[in-house]
């Protein structure tokens, strides 16, 4: 009992500085969490690998591969590796896991693909789909993946084009050209799709060329109510219990399976705690390389704005969602989408607030800085660079949000807008003689021009919503003794503000708009309607503020540019460029972590996923598919599911294929733990975890839940048993 009273005193003097504490120091570095005694953040330094681990091919590390985990990679395994990857459209990675032409990717990756493909009176994306034989494999329209086959390094061509400018309009004019030149003729000289892309901000070029496939066939896909076993609650985070995963095959311009010696074979006995694994993938976009000042930007402007975005939109969602229940099916996926997008940008906007991670960031660029600055030539050339770039972001800052308020951005902009936009762009083409108009403004065609102005089918509740909530937007963004505001709103706000210009349109009707019309085009352009008046006032103004900040951002590019050669004249190739959307092999290891004042296991089995259907009463979006129930007692429920490791992944990622040494398939990376959203400006891995299928959880689930042994066979020995 004394000792309890002691530890109570203790707690109460010291509960102040305790708070205090956990508010400066934020939630998402471990660093922070754990460090009890008071923290000075000027003796906070940048980690060694803060930038990531994101490895391009033409830079593989050999020499920190060797050293960290005793393993060598030889150009060969590299090259078959690279050409064993593929990128699944433009929106995931993939990977050829069989020698006829099979691919593995995420069910997330072939949601839309699986949607195509279904036939009426199907369901496949909750009943889910497999191929019994090569007949049944469906094309899906428009799919396909490319496979980097080439890569050459155009850095001199590009740089000394980029220099011939002598403005930043003239440099960013030069590197489009030339951009377009070697393009052009490397596509002609090879007979690839090429495209070049920037690495560390300019400091080099590279050139890819890859082949496409365009026959590309669903072979496989769980029901979604395991592939998305949890659902939103459960997204970004961890343990998980998913089979995130998906099969299509690749067929030849022959109409065959694709017979190919480039393919991942298949680990037999999957991945071990501790073990080193490597994830080949397309990251999408990161932030690392950016200065201080700009990721600044991101933190105060531009995340909390985008914020502001989503859940104005997922309110709006959900409002109408719990006054009209029998719309809820149509309207859910796309609340989970901005749902999912809420998660990633206040993890990411998190991170920017957590000050350690800020200080890492200063710390690293305090560095860079200092070997530029002590080096004569470097600080001739590029010394005054950071500077240069927090004055264009100061710029940007002045005029951000006045651009931002007077933007109709179709996903967020009540109907209102473009119906206005329509209207004004006839009157003004109705001013000109018949013969001098745009083909749609003539003879019969005017007439269905004018017809489809105002949409057969409008959704006033979602429209008076949108703009209710763009009638906030502007009061935020723009001001309320904004003009354009008042005039629109007559000074009101809220819902009066809404009341008063629906009151005082008149578009908000197709009898409304047919009447407007027949008055005149000088009527419509001399109108008073709220809709029509903003269209036409906010245009030269937003039109100027559009012209200035792509000016600034021209001449900040120049800036970004050059301290990308600068980075890498420092660096060189001992830190990995920003995700480019490109192919990238990041190394890891399998580890748990601690959470929640508890650690996190390695990996997963199934025994887990049962335990949650039981322990949520059976309910979404923990519930199982009726597949895996019947199949829970034949099951070995120790089999593991999912796992987590510290490889550095990003969006993009999905469905990069998780390899060993022996560039086995070991796992399927579908996602990152909450800790690893901050990763888009800095990589940890005290936390940040990227969390992936286990291999042997797809052969089980595959051989005893949907009895797909022609799969199964096919995954271990590399080639079809049987062609069918």
């Amino acid at each position: 009992m004394k000792r309890l009273n002691n530890m109570k005193k203790l707690f109460k003097s010291n509960i102040s500085a305790i708070i205090f504490s956990l508010v400066l120091l934020g939630s998402l570095s471990t660093f922070a969490q754990t460090n009890n005694n008071w923290l000075k953040l000027d003796t906070v330094k940048a980690g060694k690998y803060d930038t990531g681990k994101m490895w391009t091919f033409e830079y593989p590390p050999l020499k920190y591969f060797e050293s960290e985990y005793n393993f060598k990679p030889t150009q060969e395994w590299l090259d078959n590796v690279r050409m064993s990857a593929l990128r699944f459209a433009n929106y995931c990675s993939a990977s050829l896991v069989s020698a006829d032409g099979l691919i593995m990717t995420n069910h997330h990756c072939g949601r839309r693909s699986i949607v195509q493909v279904t036939k009426k009176g199907e369901d496949l994306m909750n009943n889910g789909f497999f191929a019994k034989t090569l007949k049944d494999e469906r094309p899906v329209p428009g799919l396909y993946v490319d496979q980097l086959v080439m890569i050459k390094d155009v850095t001199d061509e590009v740089q000394s084009a980029i220099d011939k400018g002598k403005t930043p309009e003239e440099k960013a004019k030069n590197k489009r050209e030339i951009f377009q030149t070697i393009t052009d003729r490397e596509n002609k000289a090879t007979d690839l799709r090429t495209s070049i892309t920037t690495l560390f901000n300019g400091g080099k070029y590279s050139l890819y060329g890859y082949k496409r496939y365009n026959d590309v066939r669903l072979v496989f896909a769980p029901e979604e109510e395991i592939a998305y076993f949890g659902g939103d609650p459960d997204n970004f985070t961890y343990p998980r219990y998913d089979l995130d995963v998906s099969f299509f095959r690749v067929y030849g311009k022959d109409g065959k399976p694709l017979k190919t010696k480039h393919y991942f074979h298949w680990s037999p006995n999957g991945s071990k705690p501790g073990e080193p694994v490597f994830i080949v993938g397309n990251p999408g976009r990161t932030s690392r390389l950016k200065t201080v000042a700009q990721l600044k930007y991101f933190r105060d402007i531009q995340y909390p704005r985008t914020l502001d975005l989503i859940n104005g939109l997922m309110n709006v969602y959900s409002q109408i969602m719990k006054k009209n229940p029998e719309r809820k099916a149509k309207l859910q996926n796309t609340y989970f989408g901005f749902s999912n997008s809420q998660k990633a940008y206040t993890g990411m906007l998190k991170g920017l607030r957590n000050p350690v991670l800020m200080q890492k960031k200063i710390d690293f660029e305090n560095t860079f800085k200092k070997a530029v600055r002590s080096n004569p030539k470097l600080n001739g050339l590029y010394g005054n660079l950071w500077s240069k770039i927090e004055a264009t972001r100061a710029q940007i800052r002045k005029i951000s949000n006045e651009s931002f308020g007077l933007s109709l951005i179709p996903i967020t902009s009540s109907k209102y807008f473009p119906i206005a936009e329509e209207l004004v762009r006839l009157a003004k083409e109705l001013r000109k003689p018949e013969d001098k108009r745009s083909a749609l403004y003539q003879g019969d065609e005017l007439k269905t021009t004018i017809d489809g102005i105002f949409p057969k089918k409008f959704d006033y509740e979602m429209n008076d919503l949108l703009l209710l909530n763009q009638v906030q937007t502007w009061h935020d963004y723009l001001g309320a003794d904004y003009s354009l505001y008042l005039k629109m709103t007559d000074g009101k706000t809220g819902k009066a503000a809404l009341d008063y210009m629906l009151e005082n349109s008149s578009i908000t009707t197709a009898e409304k708009v047919k009447d407007l019309i027949d008055e005149g085009p000088d009527e419509i352009l001399e109108s008073n309607d709220p809709f029509i008046y903003f269209v036409i006032h906010s245009k030269a103004r937003k039109n100027e503020l559009t012209a200035q900040i792509k000016k600034i951002k021209d001449e900040e590019n120049e800036y970004s540019q050059l301290l990308g050669r600068a980075l890498f004249d420092v660096y060189g190739t001992s830190i990995p460029p920003d995700a480019t959307f490109t192919l990238r092999i990041a190394d890891g290891v399998v580890k748990g972590y601690p959470y929640n004042g508890t650690q996190a296991p390695p990996h997963t089995t199934m025994y887990g996923a049962f335990d949650r259907y039981y322990s949520f009463g059976k309910k979404a979006p923990w519930k199982l598919p009726k597949s895996w129930l019947a199949a829970e007692k034949e099951l070995k429920l120790e089999t593991p599911l999912d796992f987590v490791s510290t490889n550095d992944i990003v969006g993009g990622n999905s469905g990069s294929p998780v390899i060993n040494k022996k560039a086995q398939i070991v796992g399927l990376a579908f996602d990152g733990n909450i800790q690893s959203l901050p990763g888009n400006f800095i990589f940890t891995t005290e936390q940040n975890r990227a969390v992936s299928v286990d291999s042997r959880g797809l052969i089980e689930a595959l051989r005893v839940v949907y009895k797909a042994t022609r799969l199964s066979d096919e995954l271990k020995s590399g080639e079809m048993v049987k062609l069918k």
